[in-house]
């Protein structure tokens, strides 16, 4: 199976010079995709430095609701992107039902317009979409709920835990709408992450992210690649 990685576990090591000998980095690793959290600044560059490190580009992270949609869509096209990810919103644009819906209604708007271009919309999740609670439901629930069926879930099995969230309970609900899972290696999270992969029955790509550590984060983004490596040959 493919492993991923978000680029901004190697935030710091991607500038136009470092980018090359980076991703080669973490190919070597043996992570077979990157997930761009940037794909607007320097598209061909990117593009570019992904060909010759050898690693493939289906998922990016890209404010698509709030950033120019024709533009975010040239870039994936050109980077052979199948699905963009809205990574972020302000907490307190969604901490009453209102602002979830308004939401939902901006992604499920680009929906059809993705689609002819052959690109799926799919959200990724922090710890505030669980703790903020609509009624009796989590914000999230809300918004899964309010989505086009066409938009997939990137759950960010970390930040759903941090949240409050039962995370292994959680994925069998939200069942094949999870394609992509962010993880970290086993001792960094409340939950069995092993069984959490095992749970998601239509994944398409485990993505490692690495976002709090101290010093040189390669050997923490190594040992994540040997584990996850590990685990879905077994």
């Amino acid at each position: 199976m493919s492993l991923g990685i978000q680029l901004y576990s190697v935030r710091d090591d991607i500038g136009p010079e470092a980018l090359p000998g980076t991703l080669a980095r973490l190919a070597g690793y043996g992570f077979t995709h990157a997930e761009p959290y940037d794909i607007l600044s320097d598209t061909e560059g990117l593009n570019a430095a992904l060909d010759a490190a050898g690693l493939q580009t289906d998922t990016a992270h890209a404010k698509i609701t709030e950033l120019d949609r024709d533009r975010v869509l040239d870039a994936a096209e050109r980077l052979g992107i199948g699905t963009v990810i809205v990574p972020f919103v302000a907490p307190a644009s969604i901490a009453e039902r209102d602002g979830v819906l308004a939401l939902a209604d901006a992604i499920n708007a680009i929906v059809p317009v993705a689609a002819d271009r052959g690109i799926r919309l799919g959200y990724h999740n922090h710890d505030f979409e669980f703790a903020q609670r609509i009624g009796e439901r989590t914000a999230y629930d809300v918004l899964v709920d309010a989505l086009d069926p066409a938009v997939v879930l990137e759950l960010d099995t970390y930040w759903a835990a941090v949240g409050g969230e039962d995370v292994l309970a959680l994925l069998p609900k939200l069942g094949d709408r999870v394609r992509y899972l962010h993880v970290k290696e086993e001792g960094t999270n409340p939950f069995d992450v092993a069984e959490a992969v095992g749970l998601a029955g239509s994944l398409e790509l485990p993505v490692v992210e690495v976002v709090v550590h101290e010093g040189d984060v390669f050997p923490l983004i190594e040992r994540n690649a040997a584990f996850f490596r590990g685990l879905v040959r077994a």
